[in-house]
This record gives C-alpha cells, sequence and structure tokens, in this order.
C-alpha cells in the first residue's frame, strides 16, 4: 500500500513542474531538428533520458509511472520540433552563427550538472577511460562526415535510414540524426518532408525509427543499469566531442561577428546555469513535501 502511495507521488507534478517539462521538451525538438545539435544530448543534461529509455525499453511495466511524468516533455518535443523549430529555422538561415552559438553555450551550462549526475554512483578509472573513448570515436566519425561529400538521391530505403538517424539521435546522446544525414544530402528533404506531413516520407521514417527503438533501447537501458558510471560518463565525451564539433570557429576572426556570437554564447551559459538552478530548487521542494507527507502518514 505505501509503496503504491509513493508511486502516485512520483507521478504528480505541480504546475511549475508541468510547464518546466513542456519547455524542456520544446528544447529537445528544437535540438532535434536544428542542424548540428542533439536532442538526446539536451534530454541527457534535463535530467530525463533515463527515464525516457525505461519507457522504450518496458512500455507497458512502466507505463503508469513514467508517461504522466514524460508527456508534458513529449507534449513540447512535439511542439519544438513542429512548431517552434519553423521560427527558429528562420533565424538559422539568417542567423546561423549566433543561433548555434545559443545552442552550444546551453549545452556547456549544463555540463556541470551532466557531471554531477554522471558521479551520483561514483566513479573509477573505467568511467574517465569511457569518456576519453567516446569522445575520441565521436571525433573521428564526425569528421569523417564532415569531410565526406557523398550525395544520394531520396528514396524509401534511404528515409528508413533517416529514421533511424532520428531514433539514433535520442537513444545515443550526441548522435545528431541532422549531422548524419546532411553530408549526404538527405537533411532538407527529410525535413521538408515532415514539415508538409508527406506520407512518402513519414511512413518509411517511423518504421526505420520504431526498428531502432526495438532494436536498440532495451539494450541501451540494460548498459545503464549494470555500468551507469562509465555508460553516463562515455555520453559526456560524446557531448563535449558533438558539441565542439559545431562550434563556429572561423566567425570569431573578425570582431564584428565575434562580438555577437560570444554574446549569444554567454546568453546561452547563463540561462542553461539558471533554468539548472531552478530545476534543483524545484525538486528539492517536492522532495521535502514528500519527505514531510510520509512522516504525516501512519
Amino acid at each position: 500500500m505505501n509503496e503504491n502511495k509513493k508511486q502516485e507521488k512520483a507521478t504528480k507534478s505541480t504546475p511549475v513542474q508541468l510547464v518546466l517539462r513542456v519547455v524542456q521538451g520544446a528544447l529537445i525538438g528544437l535540438g532535434a531538428v536544428l542542424p548540428g545539435i542533439s536532442g538526446g544530448v539536451l534530454a541527457v543534461v534535463f535530467g530525463i533520458y533515463q527515464p525516457i529509455m525505461e519507457l522504450l525499453s518496458h512500455p507497458l511495466k512502466r507505463f503508469k509511472t513514467h508517461v504522466p511524468r514524460l508527456l508534458p516533455v513529449l507534449i513540447g518535443a512535439a511542439a519544438g520540433f513542429l512548431g517552434i523549430a519553423n521560427v527558429l529555422a528562420f533565424f538559422l538561415e539568417k542567423y546561423p552563427e549566433p543561433s548555434v552559438c545559443l545552442f552550444i553555450g546551453l549545452i556547456s551550462g549544463m555540463l556541470p550538472s551532466l557531471f554531477r549526475e554522471a558521479g551520483e554512483q561514483g566513479r573509477s578509472r573505467s568511467s574517465y577511460i569511457s569518456l576519453a573513448v567516446c569522445l575520441c570515436v565521436v571525433f573521428a566519425l564526425l569528421m569523417g562526415l564532415q569531410y565526406t561529400s557523398v550525395q544520394v538521391a531520396p528514396s524509401f530505403p534511404w528515409y528508413v535510414f533517416c529514421g533511424f538517424c532520428l531514433a539514433l539521435s535520442v537513444i545515443a546522446p550526441g548522435m545528431s540524426f541532422s549531422t548524419l544525414l546532411m553530408p549526404l544530402g538527405l537533411y532538407t528533404p527529410f525535413v521538408d518532408g515532415i514539415g508538409r506531413f508527406d506520407l512518402s516520407v513519414l511512413a518509411p521514417a517511423a518504421i526505420g525509427a520504431v526498428a531502432t527503438v526495438i532494436c536498440l533501447a532495451k539494450a541501451v537501458n540494460a548498459l545503464f543499469q549494470r555500468y551507469y558510471s562509465a555508460a553516463f560518463h562515455g555520453i559526456i565525451g560524446i557531448v563535449i566531442a558533438a558539441t565542439v564539433m559545431i562550434i563556429p570557429f572561423s566567425s570569431f576572426t573578425r570582431w564584428e561577428t565575434a562580438v555577437p556570437n560570444l554574446i549569444c554564447l554567454a546568453v546561452g551559459i547563463a540561462a542553461a546555469l539558471l533554468l539548472d538552478r531552478f530545476n534543483s530548487r524545484v525538486m528539492a521542494r517536492q522532495a521535502q513535501a514528500e519527505e514531510k507527507a510520509e512522516g504525516e502518514t501512519p
């Protein structure tokens, strides 16, 4: 009986928490569609990556406890991916470098909380080895894609591949699907097809995404359960590598472009730190309320 009450309390959220999760979901949706940004990375830095993986791995078992918490995130992600992303796409087209710098600042500002969460179960030599190995592997992979100029014609099999990349960008943080698709010339037709709700694009993409989730979600979730510290530090390596790869270094060579980019970078870092502090306070108040309620329960 007490366990059921605890589960019910875990699924309840204050209005402030609901709004915060919708905003986090919107940012994840934006990160999924904007070039060079990974929605999975933002899910990690917001502390909701593991619940998402648990729900994907065991949808029936985790439905009651996880869906109430993640539903606002999913709503925000859909809005960010399909709606708000169209607005920010304008700024990305008109002001690409400041827009990217803003997201770099957001991710960089979340790194301290990410590192703190990675050490919740302790750190060992394998944790830092995992971080270094993942950082180097992702650097090599992304640099290889960056210097590859292969172009393919969009078709049903390639849109299945697009769905695979989209799901992979959530399951494997740091693997931005746009980073994988842009060198192949598939990013623009894929995003345009999603925006137009074109079934010839959505259907094969859904097949690829669902197949990827079924095949990989349980494996990734099991990896976190058995090797939490090493897996999480590996994600930090992925985040760092993916973030460094999208820095517009050339824009910092001239002061007229460097100044606005630095301002956007600073705004992103400040916003991330404030969001992390606000989130920590909300979670602390919730924990105190739950402890008080448990103490009053006979």
